[in-house]
């Protein structure tokens, strides 16, 4: 935990840091394990905010099973599938991770 970062983002960042390589989370899923049911959008923001690169951040994807896009795109789209490729995790054709497969299922 972190002292200089909110409590409700240190609840986020403790459930992202469990999820086991190879297996994705919902921002949904985050959220309502850290105690914020329907807040995924919150889960985005501390994503967003984190300033620990060793947290697993590349694990989180929508509900979909896709990576979400930036505006306009960025190079982080391109090093979360790397990241997740690399751990096994694969994408169909439409860039979509069956989440059947590769959820997270704590």
């Amino acid at each position: 935990m972190n002292d200089t970062v909110s409590p409700t983002y240190n609840h986020i960042y403790a459930v992202v840091a469990a999820i086991p390589k190879g297996t994705v989370a919902t921002y949904g899923q985050v959220a309502l394990l850290a105690g914020l049911p329907g807040r995924a959008r919150q889960v985005g923001y501390a994503l967003h905010a984190l300033a620990d690169p060793s947290l697993p951040w590349h694990r989180v994807v929508n509900a979909k099973g896709e990576i979400s896009l930036r505006t306009g795109g960025s190079e982080g789209d391109r090093v979360q599938r790397l990241r997740l490729e690399a751990e096994g995790v694969v994408f169909d054709r439409g860039g979509r991770i069956d989440l059947k497969r590769y959820r997270w299922r704590p």
